[in-house]
């Protein structure tokens, strides 16, 4: 299980940081993903379910749809930034309120598609409930934290990147 996450980790990471030019917002996006893994862990964490072959592909999921929210955030604000418009403060806001309705859109398409997995009722019902589970529970706690953790860290990212070429270039 672990191995599966850490190549799909880092998978996700080396693809950002293409796409991204750089490890500094292929980093602001990822950072949501161990949120996400939290949440989702937490019903079986509490006894509600298990972890098996269904749950780890739920798993899988979850890092693709939490690293694509992030995506949508950084990608939006940057364009905003390079297109000279915004700052990055208000460039990431812009951008988290403006992707917002398509993220709560793709989040709330992805928790209906699982309702049925949880309330499945027959043959290999038990395995199906624990995907069905792992996706609305980090579907649903990820999201939430994401929405706040990804505009906070690209802020943050940023402004001390900021401090540290100012310092370098001032000695």
């Amino acid at each position: 299980m672990f191995v599966t996450f850490g190549f799909a980790l880092l998978m996700v990471v080396l693809l950002l940081a293409a796409q991204f030019d750089g490890f500094r917002d292929a980093a602001v996006v990822i950072a949501a993903v161990p949120l996400a893994l939290f949440g989702a862990l937490l019903p079986a964490a509490l006894g509600l379910s298990s972890i098996n072959l269904y749950s780890e592909v739920g798993l899988v999921m979850l890092i693709g749809l939490i690293a694509k929210q992030g995506i949508l955030v950084v990608q939006f604000a940057r364009r905003l930034q390079r297109d000279g418009r915004l700052r990055k403060r208000a460039a990431v806001i812009e951008a988290a309120t403006l992707r917002l309705r398509p993220i709560l859109m793709t989040v709330a398409a992805m928790i209906a598609g699982a309702v049925p997995l949880v309330i499945a009722s027959g043959g290999n019902a038990e395995a199906r409930f624990s995907m069905g589970l792992v996706i609305i529970a980090g579907l649903g706690f990820g999201s939430l934290i994401s929405l706040f953790v990804i505009p906070a860290l690209y802020l943050w990212f940023g402004a001390a990147l900021a401090c540290g070429s100012t310092a370098s270039t001032a000695s």
